[in-house]
């Protein structure tokens, strides 16, 4: 019997799942009331942002993990990319990036730009993205994320056992 692929595009009846996921997800690192308050909308996903570039990472009864690409020319962008606490570590945040670089790379992108959570970049920078600068945060005033580039002239690197 065939498995299906864990990664599919989301559908209307997904987006609640997704949304409380990434939430999950977001305080997973510790984040107080007051932040995740003024983050939640920036966080959100809606309808009208369904189609072939965000994809969630299903298991048994899950939404264990999402992806969000956008690419203009030779430009992508990461919008989002965001796993459950309880599917951390078990190489889906290292499956949804490859999907996103290959994706990215079949679209005609050159580069992969990645707006990254603190907690996030040693991720990224383990996955083979540059550190490039920073950008302010969409929903925190005077926040700084470190803002990083993907080559997609390279091969994303595997998840270690």
């Amino acid at each position: 019997m065939c498995t299906p692929d864990p990664i599919r595009p989301a559908t209307p009846s997904d987006l609640a799942a997704m949304n409380a996921m990434i939430l999950r997800a977001k305080a997973h690192w510790g984040y107080d009331d007051a932040f995740m308050a003024a983050a939640t909308e920036e966080l959100t996903h809606n309808a009208e942002e369904l189609g072939e570039d965000l994809v969630i990472w299903t298991g048994a009864v899950a939404v264990l993990g999402m992806a969000k690409l956008s690419v203009s020319g030779e430009m992508a962008q990461l919008d989002s990319l965001f796993i459950d606490p309880n599917g951390m570590g078990q190489g889906i945040g290292a499956a949804l990036f490859r999907w996103a670089a290959t994706r990215a790379h079949t679209q005609g992108a050159k580069v992969m730009r990645i707006d990254s959570d603190p907690f996030a970049e040693a991720f990224y920078l383990h996955m083979g993205a540059t550190r490039v600068g920073e950008v302010p945060s969409g929903s925190i005033p005077d926040r700084l994320l470190p803002l990083l580039d993907y080559a997609l002239d390279q091969p994303a690197k595997a998840p270690q056992s």
